[in-house]
């Protein structure tokens, strides 16, 4: 079990770190791909210290040190990025399917963020945040987390003809396998919220988003290394994999209390 969370947490962390490092990209006036959430656009000096923040807590995350405090920082900005940034652009465009998406997979690592921080291990610092609280927290993060998956799920059943075009050409029967992912997205998020085989469920997310980085993901950006959306379609499905490995641990973790 440890070394399940030692994998979701590494590739959580891995994300970071190259999330933090586009942001330096962008400053450097550098060709590469253009920052998106969960970059924090503005001036120059706020992207930088976005970055420096990002990589900053991807490694607590590795080292384990200030991992409790750090994660619980990461969920708590990440939060007030969605408040204040994703959710105007979601009321101001509702029928488009880029703040959905963008949003929610913000929430999605936020209750991955909360969820982590509650399974770390506590420094004994005197300004961690309680056990109370983050329980709390991560109670929270459980539920946001299922909700994106629900909405993901949606999101396949809509544009299910446009998600058959991303699955690779050599995977036969397409449109079925949108359809597919998105019966598995609900089948996990209801697994999340009723606790009902949720580690087992966490682990077949986890295990799903990785193929698609194997063999989704990752040659697509072989093939446009400069195209922005790619690289952050590879990152944000493997931090989600990266969360749902942590999920996985949290429920043993629960189980074993």
């Amino acid at each position: 079990m440890d070394g399940l969370l030692k994998v979701g947490r590494l590739f959580f962390a891995i994300a970071l770190v190259f999330f933090g490092v586009e942001h330096f990209i962008y400053v450097g006036g550098l060709k590469g791909p253009i920052p998106g959430p969960p970059w924090i656009p503005g001036p120059h000096p706020m992207a930088v210290l976005a970055g420096a923040v990002l990589i900053a807590v991807a490694v607590c995350i590795v080292t384990e040190k200030m991992a409790r405090l750090a994660a619980a920082f990461l969920g708590v900005a990440l939060f007030l990025y969605v408040l204040s940034l994703q959710l105007p652009r979601l009321i101001a465009h509702p029928h488009s399917p880029d703040p959905w998406t963008s949003g929610f997979e913000l929430l999605a690592l936020m209750g991955g963020a909360f969820v982590l921080a509650r399974i770390e291990t506590p420094d004994g610092l005197r300004f961690e945040p309680t056990n109370k609280t983050l329980s709390h927290l991560a109670t929270f993060g459980r539920v946001a987390f299922a909700v994106a998956l629900v909405v993901f799920a949606a999101q396949h059943f809509l544009y299910a003809k446009f998600v058959a075009t991303i699955v690779p050409a050599w995977i036969p029967a397409r449109l079925f396998w949108a359809y597919f992912v998105g019966v598995a997205f609900v089948a996990a998020a209801l697994a999340i919220i009723t606790r009902q085989m949720a580690r087992t469920a966490s682990i077949l997310l986890g295990t799903m988003f990785l193929i698609w980085v194997l063999i989704l993901h990752l040659p697509r950006v072989a093939a446009q290394p400069r195209n922005g959306d790619e690289v952050t379609s590879l990152l944000v499905a493997l931090a989600m994999s990266g969360v749902s490995f942590i999920l996985a641990e949290s429920f043993a973790s629960d189980s074993a209390a």
